[in-house]
């Protein structure tokens, strides 16, 4: 009886690893900072310009920054990331 019941945690703990592992991620955008301070988003297919400004935003914000422009928008020949904005923090 002990070993069944062993046996349905770890079932159960496999279970929820698995889902864990499969979900979608909290941000489709990548986000990186150039060395002149410029920030830089690669945004998915069917993203807006608003949402890859508000990614970075929360990026400027980590520089204690509260304000974004965009300088650029740029396309790629990236299927999954076919647009790259770029933004600077003031």
């Amino acid at each position: 009886m002990m070993r069944l019941k062993n046996f349905g945690i770890a079932l159960l703990g496999c279970g929820l690893f698995v889902l864990a592992a499969c979900s979608t991620p909290t941000s489709e955008f990548g986000v990186y900072r150039q060395s002149d301070g410029t920030i830089g988003v690669h945004a998915p297919k069917d993203a807006k310009e608003s949402e890859a400004q508000t990614v970075a935003l929360a990026e400027c914000k980590k520089d204690g920054k509260r304000v974004v422009s965009i300088l650029e928008q740029r396309k790629t020949v990236n299927s999954n990331f076919p647009t790259t904005y770029l933004y600077s923090c003031r």
